[in-house]
């Protein structure tokens, strides 16, 4: 029987974004200490496991009793915004999909690999896209995205530009500087301005 899956609307996933760093992060200091959240907040073991990547197509995946990300170890070791957003984005599914993991059973990234197809493909892309939207939420929160893009906008109009008529280099500049500020990858800068309104896409 198929697996069925929650949906969360994108107001939602805000909301619950905001809520989390309420609770686990009020502070919200940047970059978000995603890593020591999900060892000491939740107690979920990090594993890294070499060739995870390169056999697998995989950078990390949550263990079906939501107790272990497995991270690829060259990720781990030597890409940092990748390593970050995969933690965020594990923690999501045990945050929002516990109830589908709870209908699969796997030990291995192949038993993962395979269980997957018993999850109908339309619900397979909402629970990652739920999983991509809240750990960008909670990685770049929309407040502390805001306060970053004006302040590289001030950057920008004090070399005498406007972000109207900046060349592209100015905006490749501005999504550099706000990457390396919240430590993620440029594409999640790239995606986050646009759905806050700050930026045309």
């Amino acid at each position: 029987m198929p697996i069925s899956a929650p949906f969360y609307s994108e107001a939602d996933l805000r909301a619950r974004a905001d809520a989390f760093l309420s609770k686990y992060h009020p502070a919200r200091t940047i970059p978000v200490p995603i890593e020591r959240i999900v060892e000491y907040r939740f107690g979920i073991d990090i594993v890294p496991m070499p060739g995870l990547q390169r056999n697998f197509d995989t950078a990390a995946y949550i263990t079906s009793d939501l107790n272990e990300i497995r991270v690829d170890l060259a990720v781990y070791e030597t890409r940092e915004n990748r390593y970050r957003f995969s933690l965020a984005h594990e923690l999501a599914h045990k945050l929002l999909h516990a109830e589908v993991f709870e209908q699969l059973s796997f030990s291995t990234i192949a038993e993962w690999k395979a269980s997957r197809e018993q999850i109908p493909e339309r619900e397979y892309r909402f629970i990652e896209w739920h999983a991509n939207l809240f750990a960008a939420l909670v990685l770049v929160p929309p407040v502390q995205l805001n306060e970053a893009f004006q302040a590289a906008k001030h950057a920008i109009a004090g070399l005498g530009w406007s972000l109207d008529s900046a060349p592209p280099a100015a905006w490749e500049w501005l999504e550099d500087r706000l990457a390396r500020y919240f430590c993620v990858s440029g594409a999640v800068i790239a995606r986050r301005g646009p759905a806050d309104d700050l930026w045309e896409p």
